[in-house]
């Protein structure tokens, strides 16, 4: 599983960090920063619910 951003729609609300923080974070200008974009499979839940949290559909996972 591969989790990316659409940087044109993501506008830093960081709900996607609070549940998936071991794999992205919000930058000091509030940009997201994907620390990992391969989801190693014990993390595919928080992934998941980071993804369902974006209030603009900025995640997709492939």
């Amino acid at each position: 599983m591969r989790v990316s951003v659409d940087r044109d729609r993501c506008e830093g609300y960081g709900l996607c960090a609070e549940e998936a923080s071991h794999l992205m974070h919000l930058d000091d200008d509030g940009e997201l920063v994907l620390d990992r974009a391969e989801v190693p499979p014990e993390s595919s839940d928080a992934v998941e619910a980071a993804v369902r949290v974006c209030p603009v559909a900025a995640l997709k996972v492939s």
